[in-house]
Protein backbone atom coordinates (compact mmCIF):
# COMPACT_ATOMS: atom_id res chain seq x y z
CA UNK A 1 0.00 0.00 0.00
CA UNK A 2 1.02 3.69 -0.50
CA UNK A 3 2.58 5.51 2.30
CA UNK A 4 -0.07 7.40 3.60
CA UNK A 5 -3.12 6.38 1.05
CA UNK A 6 -4.90 4.42 3.82
CA UNK A 7 -5.03 7.59 6.33
CA UNK A 8 -5.25 10.16 3.73
CA UNK A 9 -8.57 8.11 2.22
CA UNK A 10 -9.97 8.41 5.57
CA UNK A 11 -9.35 11.43 6.48
CA UNK A 12 -10.89 12.54 2.78
CA UNK A 13 -14.26 11.05 3.77
CA UNK A 14 -13.96 12.51 7.24
CA UNK A 15 -13.85 9.09 9.16
CA UNK A 16 -12.37 8.89 12.81
CA UNK A 17 -10.20 5.67 13.14
CA UNK A 18 -13.02 4.51 15.55
CA UNK A 19 -15.14 4.73 12.36
CA UNK A 20 -13.12 2.82 10.21
CA UNK A 21 -12.96 -0.20 12.39
CA UNK A 22 -16.70 -0.48 12.80
CA UNK A 23 -17.12 -0.80 9.55
CA UNK A 24 -14.48 -3.54 8.34
CA UNK A 25 -15.20 -5.64 11.71
CA UNK A 26 -11.98 -4.35 13.85
CA UNK A 27 -10.63 -1.86 16.53
CA UNK A 28 -9.48 1.72 15.07
CA UNK A 29 -5.70 0.46 17.01
CA UNK A 30 -5.51 -2.06 14.49
CA UNK A 31 -6.52 0.30 11.65
CA UNK A 32 -3.97 2.28 12.99
CA UNK A 33 -1.35 -0.21 13.06
CA UNK A 34 -2.37 -0.91 9.17
CA UNK A 35 -2.04 2.98 8.68
CA UNK A 36 1.55 3.18 9.80
CA UNK A 37 2.35 0.07 8.37
CA UNK A 38 3.03 -1.82 11.45
CA UNK A 39 0.98 -4.68 9.95
CA UNK A 40 2.15 -5.09 6.48
CA UNK A 41 0.14 -7.69 4.91
CA UNK A 42 -3.63 -6.85 5.42
CA UNK A 43 -5.72 -9.83 5.39
CA UNK A 44 -7.18 -9.77 1.70
CA UNK A 45 -10.95 -10.07 3.55
CA UNK A 46 -10.11 -6.74 5.08
CA UNK A 47 -8.58 -5.10 2.26
CA UNK A 48 -11.91 -5.54 0.78
CA UNK A 49 -13.58 -4.51 3.80
CA UNK A 50 -11.69 -1.18 4.06
CA UNK A 51 -12.13 -0.61 -0.23
CA UNK A 52 -16.09 -0.76 0.17
CA UNK A 53 -15.81 1.86 3.30
CA UNK A 54 -13.93 4.22 1.81
CA UNK A 55 -15.50 3.73 -1.62
CA UNK A 56 -12.82 2.61 -3.52
CA UNK A 57 -11.39 -0.68 -4.97
CA UNK A 58 -9.19 -2.77 -3.54
CA UNK A 59 -6.43 -2.36 -6.35
CA UNK A 60 -7.04 1.73 -5.78
CA UNK A 61 -6.44 0.90 -1.93
CA UNK A 62 -3.22 -1.00 -2.16
CA UNK A 63 -1.65 0.74 -5.20
CA UNK A 64 -1.70 -2.30 -7.76
CA UNK A 65 -2.76 -1.95 -11.44
CA UNK A 66 -6.30 -1.67 -12.07
CA UNK A 67 -8.02 -4.79 -14.30
CA UNK A 68 -5.90 -7.39 -12.15
CA UNK A 69 -6.62 -9.19 -8.83
CA UNK A 70 -3.93 -10.65 -7.05
CA UNK A 71 -6.46 -11.80 -4.45
CA UNK A 72 -8.00 -14.10 -6.88
CA UNK A 73 -4.47 -16.54 -6.59
CA UNK A 74 -3.58 -17.96 -3.57
CA UNK A 75 -0.40 -18.14 -4.71
CA UNK A 76 0.45 -14.30 -6.26
CA UNK A 77 1.04 -10.92 -4.01
CA UNK A 78 1.78 -7.88 -5.27
CA UNK A 79 5.83 -6.64 -3.98
CA UNK A 80 5.60 -4.04 -1.45
CA UNK A 81 8.97 -2.81 -0.98
CA UNK A 82 11.36 -0.37 0.24
CA UNK A 83 15.77 0.04 -0.46
CA UNK A 84 18.48 -1.17 2.50
CA UNK A 85 21.60 0.05 2.76
CA UNK A 86 24.12 -2.01 1.09
CA UNK A 87 26.79 -2.09 3.83
CA UNK A 88 29.96 -3.15 1.71
CA UNK A 89 30.78 -6.78 0.20
CA UNK A 90 30.65 -10.12 2.64
CA UNK A 91 33.06 -13.44 2.16
CA UNK A 92 31.82 -16.25 1.25
CA UNK A 93 35.19 -17.88 1.78
CA UNK A 94 37.90 -15.99 3.82
CA UNK A 95 36.77 -12.89 5.77
CA UNK A 96 37.05 -9.89 3.86
CA UNK A 97 37.08 -6.20 5.28
CA UNK A 98 33.11 -5.02 5.55
CA UNK A 99 33.21 -1.32 4.52
CA UNK A 100 29.59 0.71 4.64
CA UNK A 101 29.19 1.46 0.93
CA UNK A 102 25.89 3.34 1.91
CA UNK A 103 25.43 5.15 -1.17
CA UNK A 104 24.49 1.16 -2.77
CA UNK A 105 21.32 0.33 -2.04
CA UNK A 106 19.12 -3.17 -2.62
CA UNK A 107 15.10 -3.72 -3.36
CA UNK A 108 13.57 -5.64 -1.06
CA UNK A 109 9.51 -6.77 -0.16
CA UNK A 110 8.26 -5.66 2.92
CA UNK A 111 7.38 -8.72 4.37
CA UNK A 112 11.19 -9.48 4.36
CA UNK A 113 12.62 -8.50 7.88
CA UNK A 114 16.25 -7.45 6.91
CA UNK A 115 17.63 -3.83 8.43
CA UNK A 116 20.37 -3.97 6.09
CA UNK A 117 22.03 -6.35 3.44
CA UNK A 118 25.40 -7.42 1.91
CA UNK A 119 26.75 -8.37 -1.37
CA UNK A 120 28.22 -12.29 -0.98
CA UNK A 121 31.48 -12.94 -2.73
CA UNK A 122 32.89 -16.31 -3.13
CA UNK A 123 31.69 -19.77 -2.81
CA UNK A 124 31.55 -21.37 0.04
CA UNK A 125 28.15 -21.00 0.73
CA UNK A 126 26.77 -22.70 -2.72
CA UNK A 127 25.60 -25.32 -0.42
CA UNK A 128 23.17 -23.06 1.10
CA UNK A 129 22.37 -21.36 -2.50
CA UNK A 130 23.99 -18.30 -1.72
CA UNK A 131 26.70 -17.49 -5.10
CA UNK A 132 29.14 -14.55 -5.54
CA UNK A 133 27.18 -11.31 -5.99
CA UNK A 134 24.10 -12.56 -4.57
CA UNK A 135 22.62 -9.75 -1.84
CA UNK A 136 21.91 -11.48 1.35
CA UNK A 137 19.62 -9.65 3.67
CA UNK A 138 20.55 -9.22 7.77
CA UNK A 139 18.10 -8.59 10.26
CA UNK A 140 20.12 -6.88 12.76
CA UNK A 141 21.15 -9.26 16.05
CA UNK A 142 23.76 -10.19 18.28
CA UNK A 143 23.22 -14.17 18.10
CA UNK A 144 21.47 -16.88 16.32
CA UNK A 145 20.55 -20.23 17.05
CA UNK A 146 23.15 -22.91 15.70
CA UNK A 147 22.77 -23.76 12.56
CA UNK A 148 21.50 -20.48 11.60
CA UNK A 149 23.40 -18.46 8.54
CA UNK A 150 24.82 -15.47 10.32
CA UNK A 151 27.22 -12.09 9.08
CA UNK A 152 29.45 -12.43 11.40
CA UNK A 153 32.83 -10.11 11.77
CA UNK A 154 36.14 -11.54 12.41
CA UNK A 155 39.08 -9.31 13.40
CA UNK A 156 37.05 -6.31 11.11
CA UNK A 157 36.59 -8.58 8.91
CA UNK A 158 32.87 -9.84 7.87
CA UNK A 159 31.98 -13.43 6.90
CA UNK A 160 29.08 -15.21 6.02
CA UNK A 161 28.27 -18.74 7.43
CA UNK A 162 26.36 -21.60 9.52
CA UNK A 163 26.96 -20.64 13.24
CA UNK A 164 27.22 -23.01 16.02
CA UNK A 165 28.26 -22.11 19.49
CA UNK A 166 28.71 -23.92 22.54
CA UNK A 167 28.99 -21.70 25.75
CA UNK A 168 29.99 -24.79 28.08
CA UNK A 169 33.15 -25.47 26.03
CA UNK A 170 33.69 -21.90 24.90
CA UNK A 171 33.84 -23.09 21.36
CA UNK A 172 32.50 -21.04 18.11
CA UNK A 173 32.64 -22.97 14.94
CA UNK A 174 31.72 -20.92 11.80
CA UNK A 175 30.81 -23.45 9.40
CA UNK A 176 30.60 -23.00 5.29
CA UNK A 177 28.59 -24.79 2.97
CA UNK A 178 31.21 -26.02 0.81
CA UNK A 179 33.42 -29.23 1.21
CA UNK A 180 36.63 -27.54 -0.14
CA UNK A 181 36.42 -25.40 2.71
CA UNK A 182 37.36 -26.37 6.62
CA UNK A 183 34.93 -24.60 9.09
CA UNK A 184 36.44 -21.70 11.45
CA UNK A 185 36.86 -22.51 14.80
CA UNK A 186 37.47 -20.05 18.10
CA UNK A 187 37.76 -20.78 21.54
CA UNK A 188 37.96 -19.56 24.83
CA UNK A 189 39.98 -15.93 24.22
CA UNK A 190 39.93 -15.94 20.63
CA UNK A 191 35.50 -15.45 21.25
CA UNK A 192 36.35 -11.80 22.25
CA UNK A 193 37.47 -10.96 18.30
CA UNK A 194 33.91 -12.25 17.08
CA UNK A 195 30.81 -10.37 16.62
CA UNK A 196 27.40 -11.40 15.20
CA UNK A 197 25.83 -8.59 13.42
CA UNK A 198 22.72 -9.90 12.24
CA UNK A 199 21.60 -12.96 11.24
CA UNK A 200 20.87 -13.94 6.82
CA UNK A 201 16.97 -13.91 6.28
CA UNK A 202 16.58 -14.02 2.55
CA UNK A 203 18.85 -13.46 -0.69
CA UNK A 204 18.12 -12.09 -4.25
CA UNK A 205 20.02 -13.93 -7.24
CA UNK A 206 19.31 -12.34 -10.54
CA UNK A 207 17.72 -15.19 -12.80
CA UNK A 208 18.52 -13.43 -15.88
Amino acid sequence: MPKNQLKNLRKARKMTLEELGERIGTSKQTVQRYESGAILNIPTDKVEALADALGVTPAALMGWEEGFSYAAFDNLSPIRGRHLPILGDIACGEPIYAEEEHESYAAVSDNIPADFCLRAQGDSMIGARIFDGDVVFIRAQESVENGEIAAVIVDDSATLKRVYFYPDKQKLILSPENPKYEPLVYIGEELSTIKIIGKAVAFQSSIL
